[in-house]
């Protein structure tokens, strides 16, 4: 038996219509947290060393990390602050896709 892994589950979910249109209503919140936990693992600390150097409490950190807190930008500032990287919040046009 082969090990799936998270793309290839992805590709397949995303082939169901109901689920597709749910996580593209989520990306924004899916696009946040791989920038986080990127640019914590990039940093080389934990979730334990960013909440010392952050002030946030690592379960918040986790929370954020696991999709289950969404975070204000203050919160996202001196997260960024702690691993001396700059916040950089932008608004991009939405493609017109068509079905």
């Amino acid at each position: 038996m082969s090990k799936r892994n998270y793309n290839d589950l992805k590709k397949d979910l995303m082939k169901d219509s109901e689920f597709k249109k749910e996580y593209d209503a989520l990306e924004t919140e899916f696009s946040l947290i791989e920038a986080l936990l990127d640019a914590r693992i990039a940093s080389g600390m934990t979730q334990k060393e960013l909440s010392g150097r952050s002030g946030v409490l690592q379960a918040n950190i986790s929370k954020i990390e696991n999709g289950e807190y969404n975070p204000s930008v203050a919160v996202l500032r001196r997260l960024a602050d702690a691993m001396d990287m700059d916040l950089k919040i932008t608004f991009v046009p939405r493609r017109n896709e068509t079905i």
